[in-house]
Parts: C-alpha cells; sequence; structure tokens
C-alpha cells in the first residue's frame, strides 16, 4: 500500500498529457566496467570487493548484448506501428588505460569508438561489430542515445588515487576495468562514479571543461548534438546548468528527490517534477517508474513497474522508465542477460496489451512533446 500510494504522490505534479506516452531512460551505455571475466577474477584475488550487481555483472556492451536488445524492442508495436526505444545515455570516451599506465600521474580520456576498437581486437567473439550494430539500432530507430557525460568516474578522485599508488587503482588499470573502486577521506562527498561529484568549488572550473568536451565527444561519436542530458550517479552543481544550456542542452533529468554538495560544506534538498521551467534555463525531466530486473528490489519487477505506469497514466503524466544497461548485459553471465530481457519483453508486452494506444518514445523526442514542436516525432 506504501508503494501505491508513494507511486501517485510522485505524479501529483508535472507536465500533463491526454496521450499514453512511454520513454525508456537507460543509463551507462558506452562506459567500460569490467573488461572480462578473467579480470573479474584477478581483481577479486586482489582484493577488491566486486560483490556490488554493477561490480558484478556490468561490461561494455557485446554484439550479442545489442543483437538480443534489439530484438526484444523490435517485437512490439505502439498504436502508430513503431516499436519500443531505448534513451542510451551514453559516455563520450572511457579510461585510457595504456596511456594512463605510461604517465602514471594523469587521466586521459579514449574515444568511445577506439574502445570498441580495441575490445574487438582483444575480444573479437565478444566486440567484433557491436559498433556496426549501434549504428543499425539507431538507423531502425530503436536506439536513441542521448549525453551521460564524458566518462563514468571523477577525474579529479581518479588522479589523486593515481599520484598516490592506491593499490585498488593500480589493480584495475592492469586489467583495463574501472570496478571496486572506493572513495577517499580526502574527498568526502565524492564517489569515484560521480563525475561530477563536488568536495570544492574550486572543481568547478575542471567540470565546465570536462562537460564541453562531453558534448562535443558527444557529436563527433554518435553524429548530432545531445539535447538532454543526465549526469552519472545524478551529481552536478547548479551553477552548471548555465554551461549545459551553452551546449544545447534544453532538458536534465533529475532524480524526483535528492541533495547536493554544494563544495562549499553546505548541501542543496531538492524536489523536482516533470516539465518544471520557472526559475531555469531548462526543463526537467523526472523518470517516474523505476525497472531494475536484475536487482533484487523486494518486489517482481514487471508488475511493479506496469503499476507505476498505471500511476503515471491515471495523472495524465508519460511514464518514464528509468533502467541501467547493467540489467541487460551478459558477457559475464548470459543467464543474467537472459534474466533482463526475458522481463523487458514481459513489461513491453504487458504494456501494448493493456493500453493499446500507447505511443513509444525517446526522451528528446518526448522534450519535443512538452515544448509542442513534435520535431522528428
Amino acid at each position: 500500500m506504501k508503494r501505491l500510494v508513494a507511486d501517485h504522490l510522485k505524479n501529483v505534479r508535472g507536465w500533463r498529457t491526454p496521450r499514453r506516452l512511454v520513454a525508456l531512460a537507460i543509463d551507462d551505455y558506452a562506459n567500460v566496467r569490467v573488461a572480462s571475466e578473467a579480470a573479474r577474477e584477478r581483481l577479486t584475488a586482489a582484493g577488491l570487493d566486486l560483490s556490488h550487481q554493477m561490480d558484478r555483472y556490468d561490461t561494455l556492451e557485446t554484439r550479442q548484448d545489442l543483437e538480443a536488445l534489439l530484438e526484444v524492442l523490435d517485437s512490439v508495436r505502439d498504436r502508430q506501428g513503431r516499436p519500443a526505444v531505448f534513451t542510451p545515455y551514453v559516455l563520450a570516451a572511457n579510461p585510457d588505460f595504456a596511456a594512463i599506465r605510461e604517465d602514471g600521474e594523469r587521466y586521459k580520456p579514449e574515444p568511445v569508438t577506439a574502445t570498441f576498437a580495441r575490445l574487438s581486437a582483444e575480444q573479437p567473439e565478444a566486440y567484433e561489430g557491436t559498433w556496426a550494430l549501434w549504428q543499425e539500432g539507431m538507423a531502425r530507430g530503436l536506439l536513441r542515445p542521448q549525453c551521460h557525460g564524458r566518462e563514468h568516474l571523477n577525474v579529479a578522485l581518479f588522479e589523486h588515487k593515481l599520484q598516490a599508488r592506491a593499490p585498488d587503482l593500480i589493480a584495475n588499470l592492469e586489467h583495463a576495468c574501472i570496478a571496486g573502486l572506493s572513495s577517499e577521506p580526502s574527498m568526502p562527498s565524492v564517489e569515484f562514479t560521480q563525475a561530477f561529484g563536488l568536495h570544492s568549488c574550486d572543481e568547478l572550473p575542471r567540470h565546465r571543461r570536462i562537460l564541453a568536451d562531453a558534448f562535443d565527444r558527444f557529436e563527433q561519436v554518435w553524429g548530432y548534438r545531445s539535447t538532454t542530458f543526465t549526469p552519472p550517479a545524478q551529481q552536478l552543481h547548479p551553477d552548471l546548468h548555465e554551461e549545459l544550456a551553452e551546449h544545447g542542452v534544453l532538458s536534465i533529468d533529475k532524480p524526483l528527490r535528492c541533495s547536493r554538495p554544494l563544495g562549499d560544506g553546505t548541501r542543496r534538498r531538492e524536489v523536482n517534477h516533470s516539465g518544471r521551467r520557472r526559475g531555469q534555463n531548462h526543463i526537467t525531466v523526472v523518470r517516474n517508474v523505476v525497472f531494475e530486473p536484475g536487482k533484487d528490489m523486494g518486489f517482481e519487477p514487471v508488475s511493479r513497474a506496469v503499476e507505476q505506469i498505471r500511476a503515471a497514466f491515471f495523472w495524465g503524466r508519460p511514464a518514464i522508465i528509468s533502467s541501467h544497461r547493467v540489467n541487460f548485459c551478459g558477457h559475464l553471465d548470459e543467464g543474467y542477460r537472459k534474466q533482463g530481457l526475458d522481463a523487458l519483453a514481459r513489461l513491453l508486452k504487458a504494456i501494448v496489451s493493456r493500453w493499446p494506444e500507447v505511443e513509444f518514445l525517446s526522451v528528446d523526442r518526448l522534450l519535443d512533446e512538452m515544448n509542442g514542436t513534435r520535431a522528428g516525432a
């Protein structure tokens, strides 16, 4: 009962539409995490804790991952005859492990295309043809990437650990992974995956440079400017909102509730709702459906997602489904991918069955609807 009440409360405010709109916002694509099963075993042997879902199963998406995902997305049609579409929030770069090991002091980024090329050479059975599948998925309207930042790590924390020769980071560099890494007492309030996590306002100029580089690289890699943005691990200083607008961002994906460190020892609490414009130069987008089939959250994921979609539609809100790539990864465990994709297939079939008037759209197309433009619909 408490969950159902919460479902309705989070939809009381927000942009309204009489249409049944569904967007699937999926974080962490194009991001390196664990390189291989052998690498995971070696990191565990080195004493790193890889028990977290992301560290245990998450890898750069393989050819098999994308083949199976595209098949599931293409298995349903909405009222306009369109398939389901993922909005993968993607990274534009990953650590250049070889260059970082050689330098020993500074972080260096590797373009996503170079990451796929490197792994295609190192693990062709998993990665050969993966980048071509990305292009195919986009051309077929099944994938519509948007920007998630340059890399899914905090560069200042990374360089701090690198210069200190922290054993956990050195082990990761040796095996081309970013997993099981700890925070540092000298940088409180910053976790390793928080690219824009802030310890001091002195870090803001670097964050601005990284953001500018992220959007330029995104356009180079994916072929267009991203109009929506969600920061890694949902940390972003409010002063950077203006910076995002300068790079063409029209909407920022934010949590319903959050607390952000401001770099001066204080924190800012927020309660957000989709469609908010007042007092800011962007539209806020808030995901109102949680779908994490690979994680034990104490409930059956498909029926729970359907309950949340029903609440969103009751209030005339679009259903913005939140998930992560790890749920659909099988490089380290094929059964894990099968479980996640089976759940996704059941969810999509349940949606078109219960709401035959449903319309699938990407998050940036949802933004068009909020703006009343319907561009590219």
